[in-house]
């Protein structure tokens, strides 16, 4: 199984950026799809996530911004954001909560972080 991130870049402050996030391998079903970021000296943490029936939840500081939304069928989580500030620069991390042939248990799984820098 593998999560394939993608979107990340340069924008200036108040700009618009879309991450994107594939999932592929011998996958079962997915349950949870989410982003985290991670900045430099802080711990990782969860921005916006979205289950199989399409029920988000967002972080105190993404709400009325940023959008998650998936596609079951494709098996892709996108993560639209909008108003981007300084303070948002981060690596983002897809992540994936799912079941595969290999393995019959829940097991999370992640992309390989994609950088987001806003410029002031």
């Amino acid at each position: 199984v593998q999560l394939q991130a993608s979107g990340g870049g340069l924008v200036q402050s108040g700009g618009s950026l879309r991450l994107s996030c594939a999932a592929s391998g011998n996958i079962v079903s997915i349950h949870l799809m989410g982003w985290f970021r991670q900045a430099p000296g802080e711990v990782r943490h969860l921005i916006a996530g979205i289950d199989s029936d399409g029920v988000t939840n967002y972080a105190p500081s993404a709400k009325g911004r940023f959008t998650i939304s998936r596609d079951n069928a494709r098996k892709t989580v996108s993560l639209q954001m909008n108003s981007l500030k300084p303070e948002d620069t981060a690596v983002y991390y897809c992540q994936a909560t799912l079941r595969s042939t290999s393995w019959s248990n829940w097991k999370d799984y992640w992309g390989q972080g994609t950088l987001v820098t806003v410029s002031s």
